[in-house]
């Protein structure tokens, strides 16, 4: 088992008797069901539908004092509290930004718990591991604990790369993409069945219309990686934007349809003069480029 620090996520509490209600009216997922056992990946999304900052939702148990912990990135975690504090008018709720003093640690390549913080599955995909929201300086300790092997955060990225998952900031801007585009409608963040919440008209209609053009979607690259933020270009026409990469692997954000067009042309992907190949995730279930025509 490894275990690595991501001081890129920050925490923000949300407690009181409204906080489940209040969060549930808010979020893309249903919050109604999350429990100190099953956590959920959501977001809060502008009215237009775009994501504000998705986020892990993760509850403590009530005979431990209760509340919900929010594992977000923690340049936006005080944005997260102040766009939760815009909606929150008479709710009881507090809302508390944690980030000075709590953490969060991964988990993977193996299961366990931690008694040093509060332990959670990652909701997204099972193969990446959990997660453990703890002070910064008790990670050594509680890798010792449970006797997992203390590594870097480039190894996480790594693990988190390979399994073609995004990372907002890197593989797609918040506050200019929808959640389909950033696969959360694959990784368990977005629940279709529940009520309202803020942007939820605009994410059913392109769910109910199979309209999302763009995805982050899993690449390989040989040699040196491409920088992030280039443009990916098939022949003249700018198709998508690099983002993270690690071991030959990498992400990016692509127009599907004209990867589509890329590969029926036999056209090469290029970023940065280093060519890219999509490679379908096993967890995708959205119509992959190619294969339709493959199966005519």
């Amino acid at each position: 088992m490894r275990a690595a620090p991501l001081p890129d996520r920050g925490v923000v509490k949300v407690v009181g008797d409204d906080a489940r209600r209040f969060l549930n009216g808010l979020a893309t997922n249903d919050i109604g069901k999350v429990t100190p056992a099953a956590p959920r990946f959501a977001a809060l999304l502008t009215p237009q539908g775009k994501i504000v900052v998705d986020f892990i939702v993760a509850e403590v148990d009530p005979a431990d004092g209760g509340g919900f912990f929010l594992d977000c990135p923690r340049p936006l975690a005080s944005t997260l509290v102040e766009k939760l504090n815009f909606y929150k008018l008479r709710a009881k709720v507090l809302i508390e930004d944690l980030s000075e003093v709590l953490g969060v640690m991964a988990l993977w390549d193996g299961i366990a718990t931690s008694e040093y913080g509060l332990s959670y599955a990652d909701p997204r995909l099972a193969s990446l591991g959990a997660r453990v929201m703890l002070p910064p300086h008790l990670v050594r300790e509680a890798a010792d604990d449970i006797g997992a092997k203390l590594v870097d955060r480039d190894a996480y990225e790594a693990h988190r790369i390979a399994l073609g998952i995004p990372r907002g900031g890197l593989d797609f801007n918040y506050g200019d993409t929808f959640p389909h585009e950033a696969d959360m409608d694959q990784l368990a963040g977005v629940d279709f069945e529940k009520g309202c919440y803020v942007g939820q008209e605009v994410v059913s209609r392109v769910e109910h219309r199979n309209s999302a053009r763009s995805r982050v979607i899993p690449v390989t690259y040989e040699d040196g990686a491409p920088t992030a933020g280039l443009a990916v270009m098939a022949g003249e026409k700018q198709i998508g934007t690099f983002g993270s990469a690690a071991a030959g692997r990498g992400l990016a954000l692509l127009r599907l349809d004209r990867v589509e067009d890329a590969l029926a042309e036999d056209t090469p992907l290029v970023a940065g003069g280093i060519r890219v190949r999509p490679v379908k995730p096993d967890w995708a279930r959205f119509a992959w480029p190619g294969e339709a025509k493959a199966a005519e």
